[in-house]
């Protein structure tokens, strides 16, 4: 069963596409924070980016870039956020990877983030986790 990008992928839902190749679609958002907010996804579904094969997420990072600077320039924009959620309770409203470029033209337009940092706790056994995973 497809799902909302895989029609929008398809051609059977229309987008404001900005950029496609083999492996990644890019469209405007529709319910954007800031005008230029756009959606880079892999043309194939995968529900959280660490499912994403190394090929895809490769050509990911390399239009990433690509498709800032091109927002930028049309925007008139030099500040924005590049946002990436994972699971529904990160706040992952479909279950298909995108990455989010809005743009932060000023304080009240674009991506408001709250960040409760905390101290760092048992950093050592963590990072050795991580390191032999």
């Amino acid at each position: 069963m497809e799902h909302l990008f895989e029609k929008i992928v398809a051609g059977d839902i229309p987008s404001y596409k900005v950029y496609e190749d083999e492996l990644v679609y890019s469209f405007l958002d529709i319910n954007p924070l800031a005008p230029g907010h756009t959606l880079v996804i892999p043309k194939k579904k995968y529900v959280k980016i660490h499912e994403v094969p190394d090929e895809t997420a490769a050509a990911i990072g390399k239009v990433l870039p690509r498709i800032a600077r091109a927002i930028m320039k049309a925007t008139g924009c030099e500040n924005y956020n590049i946002l990436q959620n994972n699971g529904r309770p990160a706040h992952q409203e479909v279950p298909h990877v995108h990455f989010h470029i809005i743009p932060k033209p000023n304080k009240d337009s674009g991506l408001k983030v709250g960040w409760p940092a905390k101290s760092i706790s048992e950093g050592e056994a963590i990072q050795k986790r991580i390191v032999e995973t």
